[in-house]
């Protein structure tokens, strides 16, 4: 019999409709390679005891002919997404037995599409980290290579998806989060305009950064998923009050309009020679496909990292004072007063990366550094934003690669800087609230290389469109 696990998402959800297999069939197979894989990927951190219950509800509804569109479909969730009466730890000691009263609006739009949930991924601490390295569970690794990284923060949904472990996840995307484990796992990864996807139930680490997403196999699979959770959410202050189109119809629809900037102030500094002929390489793919391209100027955008280390950490600060030992989360044992019960919950409940972000956060919000960094970081930021506003007036969408390199060993990167600079190519689209994607464009010794196209506010389609063409001219998504 046909691995299931191997049909993309198209398939599987016309596979169920026709009764060609089970759901219960579907999510036995996905939860008998979790059962296996995951004890040396580490890429689930629980696993959902009432899937194949699910399942068959889903087969019941889908023999009534009274299902969802993505009735039967088994997906991973991050573990940032809040659901229910289920443990949702943000990977975080902190939060290592929070039961959530409530469930996300992402998970419940996918939920109301049909889908079953395989169980909660493993991803960096409070997702502050681009390797999958600052999990409280332990780390993530690669099926493509278990000695390096997938990729961070949402690694475990990139590593999950890679080794076919559910048929597409969901992911957060603050400074490259989907894009940049996409690109190490070689799989795709879209993060929408933000705003797009509802940030209710979705835990925060930087509020005017985070955007729910979705990692696939394929720019059509992505399509398919990234419109069951977008749309208006009145309990999100910052949703967009617009309805989402069909982005598996716009992915699919012939366009030769594309008109593709590519910022040579950054490609030209590339510093691996590899990753730069990749880059060239895609570009001549998506000529040949009848894509044409135009040079651009993105000025400022040499500042993005240096802002978002200003900006992130701030918000991070905010966002995580509500942790204190005191209304929920971790409480350390036998405080002697209210201050030692503050110090030591939060000393003993978050690991050294997020502390190191709360105290450079804290520090860029104090008096008389506020004006200093953070207001200086915020009218910066609205530079990048310009910049990219006067490219999209002669292009429609920015070229560029996803990762300055490919996945690199555990444990190899130990400069704190050095590790930052992971989130160079991704950062900037964050900034601007921007919609952009990462799909795999080749290999360098056999590690999966991502190329990644950042579209105008809104315009999904046109990056889906684009990646689309790029996959139906390539194979490197089936690799």
């Amino acid at each position: 019999m046909t691995d299931l696990t191997n049909l993309s998402l198209e398939d599987q959800i016309e596979g169920l409709s026709l009764k060609r297999f089970s759901s219960v069939e579907l999510t036995n197979s996905y939860l008998k390679k979790i059962e296996k894989q995951n004890k040396v990927l580490n890429c689930f951190i629980s696993i959902n005891e009432n899937a194949l219950d699910e399942a068959k509800k889903s087969d019941l509804k889908i023999a009534k002919n009274d299902k969802g569109i993505m009735e039967g479909i088994p997906v991973a969730h991050k573990d940032i997404f809040c659901i229910k009466d289920q443990v949702t730890t943000c990977g975080s000691k902190m939060l290592e037995n929070f039961v959530s009263p409530y469930s996300s609006t992402v998970y419940e739009k996918l939920f109301n599409s049909g889908t079953i949930n395989l169980g909660k991924t493993n991803m960096d601490e409070f997702a502050m980290g681009s390797s999958n390295e600052t999990s409280f569970f332990g780390n993530v690794l690669n099926p493509i290579d278990p000695e390096r990284v997938p990729g961070g923060s949402s690694g475990g949904s990139a590593s999950a998806v890679a080794a076919k472990l559910c048929s597409f996840a969901t992911g957060t995307d603050t400074g490259g989060s989907i894009r940049q484990p996409a690109a190490f796992c070689g799989i795709t990864g879209i993060k929408p305009t933000y705003g797009r996807v509802s940030r209710w139930g979705m835990i925060a680490f930087a509020s005017s950064l985070d955007q729910g997403g979705i990692f696939a196999r394929s720019a059509l699979d992505a399509s398919i998923a990234l419109e069951s959770i977008s749309g208006f959410d009145e309990k999100d202050s910052t949703s967009i009050n617009k309805k989402a189109p069909s982005f598996y119809n716009e992915a699919k629809r012939d366009d030769d309009n594309h008109v593709v900037g590519i910022p040579k102030n950054i490609i030209e500094n590339i510093k691996d020679a590899k990753v730069k002929t990749n880059f060239y390489e895609s570009v001549k793919i998506l000529e040949k496909a009848g894509v044409s391209f135009k040079e651009i100027d993105l000025s400022n955008i040499e500042y993005s990292l240096p802002v978002y280390y200003v900006i992130a950490p701030a918000e991070c600060s905010a966002n995580l004072s509500r942790y204190d030992g005191v209304r929920f989360g971790y409480r350390c044992e036998n405080p002697k007063d209210l201050e030692d019960l503050y110090e030591r919950s939060r000393a003993e409940g978050f690991g050294d990366e997020v502390k190191k972000r709360i105290l450079i956060g804290t520090y860029c919000l104090s008096a008389g550094y506020y004006d200093a960094y953070y207001i200086k970081a915020q009218k910066i930021r609205n530079l990048i934003k310009e910049s990219f506003v006067n490219a999209f007036k002669d292009v429609s969408s920015i070229m560029m690669p996803t990762c300055a390199n490919v996945s690199f060993k555990l444990n190899s990167i130990q400069n704190p800087v050095e590790m930052y600079e992971q989130d160079i190519y991704t950062i900037p689209a964050n900034l601007a609230g921007l919609p952009a994607i990462s799909i795999p464009s080749g290999k360098i010794n056999d590690l999966p290389l991502g190329i990644q196209f950042i579209g105008n506010y809104l315009n999904e389609g046109n990056i889906l469109n684009l990646s689309n063409k790029f996959q139906q001219n390539t194979n490197f998504h089936n690799e």
